[in-house]
């Protein structure tokens, strides 16, 4: 087995690579004076397993046209079987059309990469519309949660916690995780009179006040709706507030908007490489590649 990088997700790579005794062989990416992908491979791959660890984000574009060329080289080269580990997968919140004329930008992602690789792995992907990852992967498809690593990181840091979803898409993982703590759980649900008119409230009234909230969601992106439930929570009487999001994207100033929200302290994952990582994935996905060594 190889472990390689497009970019992104070096760290984790170098770890998998370190944890289950492989080589971790960096490619070589540049790009022509046009700017066409030049990319190349620095060991020989015949009769191997390649494993891709790549996040796609930043520059998701690329990062999909990276991995594609990865791939299709890899084959060429004479590897056996190419796995992609994808600890943020992107394109999936687009998983239907919304207006007419859109492109379904999911099941477009999934068209190349059904094509190109044997074999996906990816964390906590944006599930919403589809039941499955099989919905739009033909080829085998492996979707890993990091709600016990959530959970142990909030009952290690955090005391006299009460548990929010700030939407109905994040209530899965906020559920999942105050179960397992138990403690308090509920989701924010919106009403919205019009474009700047929206109403914030409790699906379920629990107490706020002198508590100390975490706010859970999958995907942090523009920050804005766990922004309003920090404001809603700050309201009510938290004593402190956290957000913790699986996937950190950070766009359109997030981590300014957040604190000037009222949150205390900004967890993630290392999905995404971010100053805010606190909760490490590498231990969830050495156990998926551990299977693909025997």
């Amino acid at each position: 087995m190889i472990i390689t990088s497009c970019g992104n997700s070096i760290e984790i790579a170098k770890k998998l690579a370190r944890k289950l005794k492989v080589t971790y062989s960096p490619l070589t990416i540049s790009a022509f004076p046009d700017g066409d992908i030049y990319l190349k491979y620095n060991t020989p791959l015949k009769g191997k397993k390649v494993v891709i660890v790549h996040s796609f984000q930043p520059h998701p574009d690329m990062s999909l046209f990276d991995v594609i060329f990865a791939a299709e080289t890899a084959r060429t080269l004479g590897a056996t079987k190419v796995i992609l580990v994808a600890p943020y997968l992107a394109y999936m919140r687009q998983d239907t059309q919304f207006h007419p004329g859109e492109a379904v930008s999911s099941k477009i992602m999934a068209k190349l990469l059904n094509k190109s690789i044997d074999k996906i792995i990816t964390i906590d992907p944006h599930l919403h519309r589809y039941k499955s990852l099989k919905d739009i992967f033909t080829i085998p498809a492996t979707k890993v949660t990091v709600n016990d690593l959530i959970a142990a990181y909030i009952q290690k840091n955090v005391k006299n916690v009460v548990i929010i979803g700030p939407d109905w898409e994040s209530y899965q993982w906020a559920e999942s995780i105050a179960k397992q703590i138990n403690v308090p759980v509920t989701v924010l649900e919106k009403t919205r009179y019009s474009a700047r008119k929206v109403e914030v409230k409790m699906k379920k009234a629990i107490l706020i006040k002198d508590k100390n909230v975490v706010i859970v969601d999958d995907i942090i992106s523009t920050g804005h709706t766990i922004a309003e439930a920090a404001k809603k929570a700050k309201k009510a009487g938290a004593r402190s507030i956290t957000a913790i999001g699986v996937h950190g994207l950070f766009v359109e100033n997030a981590v300014d908007k957040l604190k000037h929200a009222g949150v205390n302290r900004i967890v993630t994952t290392n999905c995404i490489q971010h100053p805010t990582n606190k909760i490490d994935v590498t231990p969830l996905l050495m156990e998926e590649l551990k299977k693909e060594k025997k």
